[in-house]
């Protein structure tokens, strides 16, 4: 074997002293952490703006949403914040935790098991999540 370094580890490591640099709290971001400060919009917002708001014969949010989280599951599961944040939409738009793995499981014929199971994974950081905020109240 040889010692000779990543490329991709040299770059990223360097990126890394680069923002230390430049802003220190930079040293511990997370990308969690950023994702946090989007909020998750209401109901009747997602409805007025994605759902039959723009045709009131069309798709409600909540399937609209579905259907996004389908198409990120078909991508290969590769955007974690974005599939976090349609399921954390989804839940608020009335799914079901059923209907949001159901959703996911389907992809498994079209996408492959590893993004299924990789879109899964995002899928219950999010409903674990939501369950403790419930059990909370």
């Amino acid at each position: 074997m040889s010692d000779v370094p990543n490329p991709f580890e040299m770059m990223m490591r360097q990126a890394q002293e680069m923002a230390k640099a430049m802003n220190p709290a930079l040293e511990s971001f997370s990308p969690k952490g950023f994702e946090k400060l989007w909020p998750t919009m209401p109901k009747e917002f997602m409805e007025m703006s994605f759902g039959k708001g723009v045709n009131k014969n069309g798709l409600d949010a909540k399937t609209r949403l579905l259907i996004t989280l389908a198409g990120l599951t078909m991508l290969g599961a590769q955007s974690d914040t974005q599939i976090r944040m349609t399921v954390r939409h989804a839940l608020e738009a009335g799914a079901t935790k059923d209907e949001i793995a159901e959703t996911i499981a389907q992809m498994a014929m079209f996408a492959g098991i590893p993004s299924m199971t990789r879109a899964m994974d995002f899928a219950r950081e999010v409903m674990d999540e939501a369950g403790e905020k419930g059990s909370e109240k």
